[in-house]
This record gives structure tokens, sequence and C-alpha cells, in this order.
């Protein structure tokens, strides 16, 4: 490995670079250095991935090179001449763009609208709208992202909103793009067309950073990478000279274990019981249409599916987040309509959500009180007037220990730890609490291949030890191994349900995930009987 590293920046030292950040160091107010002296650079016409474990600073360094952060230390040569990056809009300016992992995009608005919003066309003193159009049309056919410019952006699947916002970048003349987390909601149909095109955006001089965990598709698409652990760059290497194994040990620092092992399950009595449930949305349009399923005890049902096609709206059903409009839930035999999140979380049910800083941590508080969140009444940590401080440091510290949670102390702020980190704060709050149901929506969504490894185990041992889990996830490696049996939902309907997912493929799956396969009713109740 270290041959490969030496030889590679032998490379790079003949080659010429288009653009290059030299000795960042990026040092955060609290003392946490997120970046230390670390080199990166890109040639014209590479797709270059950069892989590390939440909290390895590639984030941060990718932020200052688009302007959201400044570092202490370093520079950045683009074209052979020092730049300065103050803002987004300078780094647009100087032809960097970033798709971020959560769109940036007005639902309201057509496609076009979005296009050109901040820099419209104009006719007279009005936007141009038949022209916003017409380049919108043109950009798109040019990169073959074909796009409706008129389609409200509300209106549009995951795969297409995720179009707009490349084209959003090359119609601002971006000729860098920084694409984080691209494929984390993407069926595999939808992800090998955006492999497609970023290929041609390659072969039309295009320059693409990649940002995945997901080292599968790093092993098919980039040319080369770099690898960053604990803020510092582990070397550059060429994509076909290292294995996923080698990429995923230069991570994290060990071996990782990327396949699931687990037994067989052995169910008991239903847990979760979901009858002919359907719920409108808050556009007034029916999200979920007469569904009908269980989860038992001692095992795990996964519920895969493209973002938007009914399973939030379950979760939050389950989990008292919304209201039941038609059917029942039934958890431990009780029927939650008339009861409260916190009256169901007391039959037993946890949530790990999909979106870990709204709805999973308190992020001004520190992480002995969000691992406190859901016990602080409880005996064991108050007493009749005061809490018992030494009794709720024992447990913070023994927790932050069990699930390997990196800080400073159980006192440091949830909002200044790395993602992988929060949701183990989440994780550890959650499976802590001996559950008789667990929904995990997304458990493992935008984090790195060590804290996945570890919170994937831990549903298992979770199943074995007797817990019902429902398991929401886009993953669609994930679904498949975790899932003793599986559901698909597409439009709000269930469209498969797969008693053995050992018999499943990811393209077979992928296609019951796009409505092009469905299962008849006849055999989705068959399946949800047996």
């Amino acid at each position: 490995m270290e041959t490969a590293v030496f030889i590679i920046k032998g490379e790079l030292l003949m080659q010429s670079e288009l653009l290059s950040m030299n000795g960042i160091t990026k040092v955060y107010p609290n003392g946490i250095v997120a970046n230390e002296s670390v080199d990166f650079s890109i040639r014209k016409g590479e797709i270059h991935a950069l892989v590390g474990e939440n909290g390895a600073g590639k984030s941060t360094l990718m932020k200052i090179l688009f302007g959201l952060e400044h570092p202490e230390e370093g520079e950045i040569i683009l074209n052979g001449e020092q730049i300065q990056i103050s803002s987004p809009n300078a780094a647009i300016d100087h032809g960097i763009g970033m798709v971020h992992q959560h769109f940036m995009l007005v639902p309201s608005l057509t496609v076009a609208e979005n296009m050109v919003l901040g820099s419209e066309p104009k006719k007279g003193l009005y936007v141009n709208l038949k022209k916003a159009v017409a380049e919108t049309k043109e950009l798109a056919e040019k990169y073959n992202l074909i796009v409706d410019p008129t389609a409200k952006i509300r209106d549009l699947p995951v795969g297409i909103k995720q179009k707009v916002e490349i084209l959003k970048a090359l119609y601002r003349g971006a000729e860098v793009l920084i694409l984080d987390e691209p494929t984390a909601v993407l069926t595999p149909q939808e992800t090998k067309e955006l492999f497609e095109e970023l290929h041609l955006l390659k072969d039309q001089g295009n320059t693409i950073i990649f940002i995945s965990h997901k080292l599968h598709e790093i092993k098919e698409l980039c040319d080369r990478l770099t690898i960053m652990r604990n803020g510092k760059s582990q070397g550059v290497f060429n994509v076909s000279d290292v294995s996923e194994a080698d990429i995923s040990r230069l991570m994290v620092g060990r071996d990782v274990i990327l396949k699931v092992e687990k037994e067989d399950a052995d169910p008991g009595d239903v847990i979760l019981d979901v009858d002919k449930l359907t719920v409108i949305n808050d556009f007034g349009k029916q999200a979920v249409n007469d569904i009908s399923f269980s989860v038992r005890k001692g095992e795990i049902l996964g519920v895969a599916g493209v973002e938007g096609n009914g399973q939030g709206e379950l979760v939050e059903i389950i989990t008292g987040l919304k209201q039941i409009h038609f059917g029942d839930v039934r958890i431990c035999g009780n029927n939650i309509k008339p009861l409260s999140i916190k009256e169901i979380r007391n039959l037993g049910t946890c949530h790990i959500p999909e979106d870990r800083m709204t709805y999973g941590v308190a992020e001004s508080l520190d992480i002995e009180q969000n691992l406190l969140a859901d016990k602080h009444d409880s005996p064991e940590y108050t007493g009749k007037f005061l809490t018992k401080p030494k009794v709720i440091r024992e447990n913070s510290l023994k927790l932050i220990e069990e699930y390997k949670i990196k800080c400073g102390s159980p006192l440091q702020e949830v909002k200044m730890l790395s993602g992988g980190n929060i949701q183990k704060v989440v994780v550890a709050r959650e499976f802590s609490s001996s559950p008789q149901l667990i929904i995990a929506d997304q458990p493992t969504r935008g984090i790195d291949v060590g804290a996945t490894e570890f919170i994937r185990k831990r549903l298992v041992e979770l199943r074995d030890q007797g817990s019902a889990v429902l398991l929401v996830s886009a993953d669609l490696n994930e679904v498949m191994e975790l899932s003793d049996s599986l559901i698909v939902m597409y439009g709000g309907e269930i469209t498969a349900y797969i008693k053995d997912t050992k018999s499943l493929n990811e393209e077979e799956l992928g296609l019951y995930m796009l409505g092009i396969n469905r299962q008849s009713p006849e055999e989705i109740g068959r399946a949800i009987h047996v």
C-alpha cells in the first residue's frame, strides 16, 4: 500500500493538476482540528472520490473549497494561480459547483424557475420564462440530463430532482462539480443512469469530486480517490489499485466486515400489526393506500422504496408523529390511535428517525442530556425533587464507551460531533431502552463504513434478543442483507412482499421500487398471512 502511494504521488508531480488544496488546516472554535495540513488535488476531466469516516474532515475540506468555511492555513491553486474563495458565490465565479446531499430546490417552483433563480433572464422588468425554459431544455439536451422544464419540483421523483441540481450548477458555469452522497436515495436503475450522465460530463471536460460511503460505487465509477482519517490524508490512489477492503482499512484503521453476518430469524408473537392503513399527506394527497403487514418478535422486516412513496408517512403514523386517517396500527396488541408519542414509546417502541438533527437530537444540548432525553423522568435517574447526577454521568460514560462515540466528554455539545457520532448518540439512547419494537428509518444514511458496521451489528443483536425491527432504508445492500423478509412500496402501496430475501437481487428489487414490476394482490396477501 505504501509503495502504491509513493508511485502515485510520484505521478502527481509529473502530471498537471487542475486544482490543488495545499496544507489546509481548519480548527473550529471549540479546539477541534477538522483538517490538519491536508493536501488534495484533482486533474481536469477525472472523477475523483473523496472518502473517509464521518469526522475524518472530508466535508470540512469541501466546505472550504466551496467557500462555506475558511481555513486557518493553506492555499488553493486553480489553473496554476492562487485563488481566494470567500463565499459560495466566489466558488461559482471560479467554476466550482456543489450538489448537496439535501437538495436546495424550491418545491413550489418549476424546473426552469429553479434553474435560473438568482440569475433570471429578463424581458423588460419581468422574468423571461420562455427563455428560461429554452435555456433549461438546451442545457439538459447537451448533457443528456433530460428533465421537463415546466414541471413543478414537488411533483418530481428524487432522481429527477438530482438532475435539476446538477443542471443548476452547470447553468452557473461549474466546471468542477462536488457531489455529496449523490446516490443515497437512488434505485440501481437510477444510479446506473446517473453514472452514465457523469461519464458524459467527464468526456466533455468537466471534473467531478464524488463523496460517497458506497465503496462498490467508487470502484465502478471513479478514476482516483483520496482517503482521509482523523483530519489527515491517508494518500491518493488509483481506484484500480485498491480493493474495497483496502479502502475500508485505510478509512477506519482496522479491518471492517462489509457483509452482514446473521443467523436465520426465529420469529415469535406479532409486535407490530398494521391493518388497512391509509394516510393523507400534508398536501391532501393519499400517501399510503390501504396497506397491511405485521412484524414479529425476533425478526427484521425491511421496507424498500424510492424516497417519497409513503415510507415517511408510515413511520410517522407508527411513532405518533402523525395522526392515523383510516385503518389501525397496534403495538403489542394496543391500538395506538388515541395514544401520545410518549405513550407509544412506553409500549416499548424506539425510533431512529430519518432526520437525526430534527427528530433525533437537541443539537444545542450536550451528549449527556441527549442520552437522557427519554429517561429524564425515570426513578433511576431522578429522585423526588432532584436528578441523580452521579448515576446520570455513569450512564452516559457507559454508553459513550459501549457505542464508541468519539467525543471530548459527555458535556460536549452534540452539534460539534460528526454525523456518524451524532447517529451513534441517537442509537445509544434508543437501543439502551430495552425496546420491544425498533423503528429504524435510514439508520446508516450518510455515515461511514465503521459506524455502519457497528449499527447493523447492533440491530441483528437486538433482533436475536427478541426485538421486532421495522427497517426502512434506501440502501439496497443494507435492506437486502439485514432483512429477514421485505416489503416494497411504490405510490403508497405494497408492490411486493418477499419472504426470503436470499433469493432476491438488486436489479429485481429496483424494478419493484420503480413500479415496473409488481406482485398480484393475491401473492402479497398470501405472503402477509404466511
